[in-house]
């Protein structure tokens, strides 16, 4: 079985996971102050901190930003739960803008139109690796005196107009989970250009200490570990190279599914690099088979798949029961939600196997076709 997603680590992160166990310092230290550093000059950025998740990431953005109760914070209903969690945490109230069919990133015309006197911030998530359009939403953030906050959990090495994500809002936030581009088992990265947010951050992460043993603001221990700092500065080093991997497999794919009828490959926008977070395709209503159907038929023949994400968010039992809907309806998240399909694209994807995954797509679906009862077309 392919499975559609592996962590892609080799001796090297082994290596600097030993070197700091004998090193005996575990928590937080120089390893994770190298990694900070390393990181925001990836990126390109004044300032990183690192702590344990990326849901503390964008938790701590939130707060450094002073959103809580009775704001407003614009962001999509199509993306993984936790960039909604994180303003509901702040006593805040998400208001869902639905995405753009193509990218499946917040579309701005629909963002402007829900601006109000109670919006503080955007989040924009940089979904599968594709960056959202930010220069349209840097102006309207500009133009309401909003924070801009990237979501970039998915997107690490991704380029819009030739500037990495991450260094695109006024702050962002990054996931090191398994699965990511980038991992570190679990941790996450905050990135900015302002010195009072990371401040802030770095205070927050550390249960509000200002300097050993002061406390002056109510925080947290949502630090990073040396262990996982280790394994980050490794994979730092590999990023380009598998990002590389995974638009080379996504060429591959995206060669042969495009004349596949039913099936739309995913789009790289002139302005983005797509780094291919996830390979998703949609299996539209074209198709001879429906989108679980083709994700069953491809399980029995090797090719492991998922659905990023089944649900749009104000469709999970949570936001029901709070009562949290898209004010537009969100059309196109919940079409998005019905047909989309994640494919095998890691680094651990020969390229050769993932021709082998997409012509198997053409075959399923066609063998499919020839199946179907033909419609007469008598008189």
């Amino acid at each position: 079985m392919i499975p559609v997603a592996r962590p892609f680590i080799g001796e090297e992160e082994l290596e600097a996971v030993a070197r700091v166990l004998r090193s005996g310092v575990l928590a937080h230290g120089p390893e994770v102050e190298e990694f900070e550093r390393e990181f925001a000059e990836y990126v390109g950025v004044d300032y990183a901190v690192a702590v344990s998740s990326g849901t503390a990431a964008l938790d701590l953005i939130l707060r450094a930003y002073g959103v809580g109760p009775g704001d407003e914070v614009i962001t999509t209903p199509f993306s993984f739960v936790a960039t909604a969690n994180a303003i509901l945490h702040q006593g805040a109230r998400p208001v869902f803008a639905d995405i753009d069919p193509a990218t499946y990133n917040l579309d701005p015309e629909r963002v402007v139109e829900l601006v109000t006197s109670r919006t503080r911030a955007i989040i924009a998530v940089h979904l599968y690796g594709h960056p959202a359009d930010m220069r349209p939403l840097r102006e309207i953030a500009e133009d309401h005196h909003l924070v801009l906050i990237e979501d970039a959990a998915q997107a690490h090495g991704a380029l819009y107009a030739g500037r990495r994500t991450g260094s695109l809002g006024d702050a962002a936030a990054f996931s090191f989970y398994a699965t990511k581009n980038m991992t570190t088992g679990e941790g996450g990265m905050v990135t900015t250009n302002d010195r009072r947010v990371a401040e802030k951050v770095r205070m927050h992460r550390d249960h509000g200490q200002a300097a050993k043993y002061l406390h002056v603001e109510l925080g947290y221990n949502l630090r990073m570990t040396s262990i996982a700092a280790a394994i980050g500065r490794v994979q730092l080093r590999k990023l380009e190279w598998m990002n590389e991997r995974r638009r080379e497999n996504a060429r591959t794919m995206t060669g042969i599914l495009s004349r596949v009828e039913g099936v739309e490959p995913p789009v790289e926008m002139p302005w983005a690099r797509h780094v291919y977070h996830q390979y998703v395709v949609r299996v539209t209503p074209e198709a001879p088979l429906g989108r679980d159907e083709l994700a069953e038929e491809l399980r029995r023949r090797g090719i492991g798949t998922a659905v990023h994400y089944p649900r749009a968010i104000p469709d999970q039992p949570l936001y029901r029961r709070l009562g949290i809907d898209c004010p537009r309806g969100c059309p196109e998240a919940r079409r998005a939600a019905r047909e989309v399909l994640s494919l095998p694209v890691h680094p651990g994807v020969t390229v050769d196997q993932a021709r082998w995954i997409a012509e198997t797509v053409e075959e399923v679906l066609r063998e499919a076709g020839e199946r179907r009862p033909r419609r007469w077309a008598g008189g």
